[in-house]
C-alpha cells in the first residue's frame, strides 16, 4: 500500500481520530440503550375452545373467531365437552392475534409464534415415549373487525412431544400438569395485516394412531413475539443515517486508489470489498416492508449478514497475512485459500441451513426444520460443521497475530542502529500496526462475548437514576455502530495519503526492506544518483526524520 495515511499520520492526529471514534461509538450505545425500546415484545395467549358442528371429515372453511362479531360456540373444558357428547374431533383451538381494541403493524417487522401444551397426568392415559402430536392449523387474516377472513395458509404439521412429570405418578398425583418444553409453532416474515387468526385442530384416530398415546390435553398456549415499532423506527433511522457514510467514505477511499499510477494491492482490495459488504447490509430496504408485504425479508438479512461477516473474517486473515514481513509470497488472493476456505464453507453450511429453514417457511410459515429427526439431525450437522470451521479459524488467526508480534517485536533489534529521526519514525510505525491489529483482536472478541454478556442481564434494562437502560438495544445498535465505525475507520486510514512521492512505495514497504538489511540507512552514491529527483527528496526528508501528514 502506497503512502497510507497510518503511515503519515502524526500521533496526535491519530488519538484525536480515535476520540472521535469512540465518541460514536458511544453514542451508538445510547441511541439503542436511551431511545430505543427494547427490541422484542412476547404476548402469551391462551387459545379458545370452539364448537365445529360440522362434521370432521367434511372440508370446512369456516374460521372460529374466540370473541368479537360472529365468535364461535365456546366451551370451558373437556368435561363440558363429555357432557355435551362433542368429540374431540369437533374442537379447534382458536387464538386471535392481537387482542381486543389492539391492531398489528407492519413496523412489527415478524411475528414468530411458539407453542406448549397443558397436558394433565392419567394413570391410564399416561404420554408415550417419543409421542408425537399431529396438527392440523389453519392462518388467516383481515384489516378490520367486519370482513371475512382470509386463508394465508394451512397445513398439517407434527410436533415431538417434550415433557416431563416431576411427581410420582400414582392416581393421587392425577390431575397434575406435564412440565412440557416450547414448541416451534409459526414463523412470519413480515406482519403486513392488522388482525391474524390461528385455528388448531388435533385430529384423532385409532385406526392411523393419529394422536393416540399423547396424555390428556387441557388447553394450549401460545406465545406470540415480534419486533417492537419503536425499536424498528430507531433501527431504521441508523440505517438510513449509515448508509451515506459509509458509501461516500467507500467512494473516497477508491478514488484515492485510483488516482495511483500503481494498480490497486491485494489489502486495499480487500477493504473496498468489506466497504461494499458494509454498504450492501446498510441499505435500508427495510422502509419498502412497510408498504410492501414482503415476507422474505427476514432471509434476505441473514444473507446480508453472512456475506458481511464471511468478508469481514476473510480480511482479518489477509490483513494479518499481509503484515507477515518474512513472507514473500503476498499481494496473492490464491495464497491465503487454506485460510478462507473454511470460512466460505462454514458460510455455505449456515447457508444451506437457513435455506431449509426459513426458504421453506416463505411457502409455510408453520414449517420446522426442528419438528422431525431428519431435520434435527439434519440442522445439527450444518451447526456443527460450521462451529468447527469458526473453531478452526479462531485458533489460526490467533496463531497469526501472534507471529505478526513476534516477528515485528524480533525485527526491532535492527532499529538501534538507525538515525535517531528515521528509528522514531519507524519505531511509531510499528506502534500503529500493533495498535490497529489490537483493536481488530478487540472488535472480534466483542462481537463473540455479546450474545453471552446480554443472557446475563435479568430482563433486559438496567435502572440507572430516573432512566431505563434497554440494555438488549443497547448492545444491538451499539455492535451495529462498531462494524460501522470499524469498516469506516479501515478505509480513511488505509487510503493512499496525498504526501505521496510519485511511485515510491509505501514506508511499509520500506519497513520490511530495512528489516530484510542490516543497514538499511546506507545508501551508496551511485544508488543516489541513479534515483528519480522525487525519490532522492524523499531519501532526503526521511534522513531529516520528516514525518509528514495526511
Amino acid at each position: 500500500m502506497a503512502g497510507a495515511i497510518i503511515e503519515n499520520m502524526s500521533t496526535k492526529k491519530l488519538v484525536i481520530v480515535g476520540v472521535i471514534l469512540v465518541l460514536f461509538q458511544v453514542f451508538s450505545f445510547m441511541v439503542g440503550g436511551l431511545i430505543a425500546p427494547s427490541p422484542t415484545t412476547a404476548v402469551p395467549y391462551l387459545a379458545t375452545k370452539c364448537v365445529d358442528s360440522v362434521h370432521h371429515n367434511e372440508k370446512s372453511t369456516k374460521w372460529f373467531t374466540p370473541w368479537g362479531p360472529n365468535q364461535c360456540h365456546k366451551i370451558r373444558d373437556f368435561e363440558e365437552a363429555t357432557v355435551k357428547k362433542i368429540e374431540a374431533n369437533n374442537i379447534v383451538f382458536a387464538v386471535h392475534i392481537p387482542g381486543p381494541k389492539i391492531e398489528m403493524s407492519p413496523w412489527f417487522q415478524f411475528m414468530l409464534v411458539v407453542l406448549q401444551f397443558e397436558i394433565a397426568f392419567k394413570m391410564y392415559n399416561q404420554i408415550d415415549d417419543g409421542a408425537v402430536v399431529t396438527i392440523d392449523v389453519g392462518l388467516a387474516y383481515r384489516d378490520d373487525t367486519f370482513s371475512d377472513w382470509t386463508e394465508l395458509a394451512h397445513s398439517v404439521e407434527q410436533r415431538k412431544l417434550s415433557c416431563n412429570f416431576t411427581a410420582v405418578k400414582t392416581f393421587e398425583n392425577e390431575g397434575r400438569y406435564y412440565d412440557c418444553n416450547l414448541l416451534p409453532f409459526m414463523e412470519l416474515g413480515s406482519v403486513a395485516h392488522k388482525y391474524y387468526l390461528i385455528n388448531i385442530r388435533l385430529p384423532v384416530s385409532e385406526r392411523k394412531k393419529t394422536n393416540v398415546g399423547i396424555g390428556e390435553i387441557k388447553d394450549i398456549r401460545l406465545v406470540s413475539i415480534h419486533q417492537n415499532g419503536g425499536f424498528t423506527k430507531v433501527w431504521f433511522a441508523m440505517k438510513t443515517f449509515l448508509t451515506p457514510s459509509i458509501f461516500i467514505i467507500m467512494v473516497w477511499y477508491w478514488r484515492r486508489i485510483t488516482m495511483m499510477t500503481r494498480p490497486p494491492v491485494l489489502l486495499e482490495k480487500v477493504i473496498f470489498a468489506l466497504g461494499i459488504s458494509m454498504t450492501f447490509i446498510n441499505i435500508p430496504v427495510e422502509w419498502f416492508s412497510i408498504g410492501f408485504n414482503w415476507t422474505w425479508m427476514l432471509l434476505f438479512g441473514d444473507i446480508r449478514q453472512g456475506i458481511f461477516y464471511a468478508m469481514l473474517l476473510s480480511f482479518w486473515i489477509i490483513f494479518c497475512g499481509e503484515h507477515l514481513m518474512d513472507h514473500t509470497e503476498r499481494n496473492n488472493f490464491s495464497v491465503y485459500w487454506k485460510q478462507v476456505g473454511p470460512i466460505a464453507f462454514g458460510s455455505f453450511c449456515l447457508f444451506i441451513f437457513d435455506m431449509c429453514e426459513r426458504g421453506v417457511q416463505l411457502k409455510n410459515p408453520f414449517f420446522s426444520i426442528w419438528a422431525s429427526d431428519v431435520g434435527t439431525e439434519l440442522a445439527m450437522a450444518f451447526i456443527v460443521v460450521a462451529g468447527i470451521c469458526a473453531c478452526l479459524y479462531f485458533l489460526f488467526l490467533c496463531f497469526m497475530v501472534f507471529q505478526v508480534f513476534r516477528n515485528i517485536s524480533g525485527k526491532r533489534s535492527s532499529l538501534p542502529a538507525m538515525t535517531k529521526a528515521r528509528r522514531l519514525h519507524y519505531e511509531g510505525l510499528i506502534f500503529r500496526f500493533k495498535f490497529l491489529m489490537l483493536v481488530t483482536l478487540a472488535c472480534a472478541a466483542v462481537g463473540s462475548m455479546f450474545p453471552f454478556i446480554i443472557s446475563f442481564v435479568n430482563e433486559g434494562h438496567w435502572h440507572w437514576g430516573e432512566h431505563t437502560v434497554q440494555v438488549n438495544s443497547a448492545f444491538f445498535t451499539g455492535m451495529y455502530g462498531m462494524w460501522n465505525l470499524y469498516v469506516f475507520t479501515l478505509m480513511f486510514l488505509y487510503a493512499p495519503s496525498h504526501k505521496r512521492y510519485g511511485d515510491e512505495q509505501s514506508l511499509h514497504l520500506h519497513l520490511q526492506h530495512f528489516i530484510r538489511r542490516p543497514y538499511p540507512e546506507r545508501l551508496t552514491i551511485s544508488s543516489y544518483m541513479d534515483s528519480p529527483p522525487l525519490e532522492q527528496f524523499r531519501v532526503k526528508c526521511l534522513a531529516q526524520g520528516h514525518n509528514g501528514g495526511i
